[in-house]
């Protein structure tokens, strides 16, 4: 079974995910995060259908690491109830995953 792993994020405020990244890499972590400007969100929150414009975070990491990072994530995040997905990265190149290992040992 393999120890890497995605986690998704989705933050609204334009620095915030900025902030988040840096803080998580600079505590080992996350080796990466992959910041996606512009996205749309539509969902339901409290009983009604919302939307915004959002940014999306794919972090990079080892499953030994989630518990901390989903812990910072909260800590620093302006959501009530952040969307944190943990996702098994099942194969990849053996030399990046080579990189994770050694940035977020």
């Amino acid at each position: 079974m393999s120890k890497y792993r995605l986690v998704i994020v989705t933050a609204s405020k334009l620095d915030e995910p900025e902030r988040i990244a840096y803080k998580i890499v600079e505590k080992s972590l996350a080796a990466c995060v992959n910041i996606v400007p512009k996205i749309r969100s539509i969902y339901k929150w409290k009983g009604k259908v919302q939307h915004s414009r959002e940014s999306l975070m794919i972090i990079k990491t080892v499953d030994s690491k989630v518990k901390k990072l989903k812990k910072e994530i909260k800590k620093l995040h302006s959501y009530e109830v952040p969307e944190i997905l943990v996702l098994k990265i099942d194969d990849g190149d053996d030399n990046y995953l080579d990189w994770i290992d050694s940035v977020v040992k």
